[in-house]
């Protein structure tokens, strides 16, 4: 992919080029990470794409503009932006309540006390569960990984016992998967705290619902087809199957890492029945580099208007209440940020007080990032964002994402 001379667009090409050895010498060299694969776009010109390592274990293939990767967590802006669509329509409204589209919540209450066996006992939200706690994770949902509470281990198994709620490759679907959540209770009454959870796989199953088309249907015809984002999707087709890369994982201190999700014999290579509009996606960086672009542009991309500039504008403030950050609100073990100085907008987390992050940056910012160490940024002040793409699980195993947004805001001039 042909990329412009970075002292053009206001790069040091040596501060640029350091990048790369930054990425080799701390990274892949030493076995922390399999691959690694940067892209950063100012203006709409590429001014910097590196590929290296290798796309899978054994192979001499290396990775390239081609490869396609597990972007988890980074298909939540997607399914926000499906349901900002369905806003701008007048089909629904930021702040319609939940159980008004998924009656299966009306029911749902705040846990009080239960678990390990003892049923669950509860009281009434104090508010009801709008379209907006699920956006901006408010909702009092959870994630079974999250391993603090008696809900999220109710999480690790359904009430109809049918295993996890958060089973993707199961028997479930959206609608079985939303039965079964709502009979869980809630970790807190809406609006009251901030938690990383399923809360975007509801919004996926509103957005179902409200359209009339399945998830995956609904995100191809309206975003990832009109944007040429035809490497993108929910399931890898045969024809592309050598393209998807090896995905590992880290277990413990003594073994650097070891294999989740083989390329040649992928989860990803078969269509889920339960279409996860939190973490379902595969992409490949120049794909999500037109996703960040056409936010970047304020709706629109190529002569395809996704979202009114205003509607951008309003997903990337920060809607938690108060004006709180994360710090104040957040009761989550993990998620896909650091906390201090960031607010969370519909489906972004975005930057509020740069001193307080520690980080380079601008107020404004918006970002997010997936499981597999995946990330992305879009800084509407400098106008550039990234992408980054690799394969390990956790995230924030290492503090790459930090090093990596230091190292560039360093090479602007």
């Amino acid at each position: 992919m042909p990329t412009v001379a970075p002292r053009e667009l206001g790069f040091s090409p040596l501060r640029l080029e350091r990048l790369d050895r930054f990425i080799k010498e701390r990274y892949l060299d030493s076995g922390r990470l399999p691959h690694a694969q940067l892209l950063i776009s100012r203006g709409g010109e590429l001014a910097h794409f590196s590929s290296q390592g290798a796309a899978r274990e054994g192979s001499s293939r290396a990775i390239d503009e081609t490869s396609i990767f597990r972007i988890a967590s980074m298909t939540k802006p997607v399914t926000s932006v499906a349901f900002m669509m369905l806003v701008e329509e007048g089909r629904v409204a930021v702040d319609t309540p939940v159980a008004d589209v998924l009656p299966e919540f009306a029911a749902t209450g705040v846990y009080t006390s239960g678990g390990a066996g003892v049923p669950f006992a509860t009281r009434p939200t104090s508010e009801p569960m709008r379209m907006l706690d699920l956006l901006r994770h408010t909702s009092g949902l959870t994630y079974g990984f999250q391993n603090r509470s008696n809900i999220d281990a109710a999480y690790r198994e359904t009430p109809s016992n049918a295993g996890p709620v958060e089973n993707w490759y199961g028997d479930a679907d959206l609608d079985s998967f939303v039965s079964d959540l709502s009979r869980l209770p809630l970790e807190f009454s809406p609006g009251e705290a901030w938690n990383y959870s399923v809360s975007t796989d509801v919004l996926g199953a509103v957005i179902q619902r409200v359209s009339g088309q399945p998830l995956d249907v609904f995100l191809s015809d309206r975003i990832l087809g009109p944007l040429k984002m035809d490497d993108t999707g929910f399931v890898v087709p045969p024809e592309k199957a050598d393209r998807l890369t090896d995905c590992y994982a880290w277990v413990n201190p003594s073994i650097s890492r070891v294999m989740y999700d083989r390329g040649e014999e992928s989860v990803w290579l078969q269509q889920p029945r339960l279409v996860s509009g939190g973490g379902g996606l595969v992409s490949t960086a120049l794909d999500y580099h037109r996703f960040c672009q056409m936010l970047a542009n304020g709706g629109e991309l190529d002569g395809a208007r996704i979202l009114g500039r205003k509607t951008v504008d309003l997903m990337t403030m920060n809607h938690l209440p108060g004006q709180s950050d994360l710090s104040t609100l957040s009761r989550s073990l993990f998620s896909e940020t650091q906390n201090a100085g960031v607010g969370f907008g519909l489906g972004f987390a975005v930057t509020q007080d740069v001193a307080r992050t520690m980080i380079p940056g601008s107020v404004g910012e918006y970002y997010w990032g997936g499981m597999f160490t995946t990330s992305f940024f879009i800084d509407p002040v400098e106008q550039f964002h990234i992408v980054f793409m690799t394969q390990l699980s956790p995230s924030l195993l290492y503090p790459i994402r930090r090093e990596l947004k230091t190292l560039i805001y360093s090479a602007l001039t």
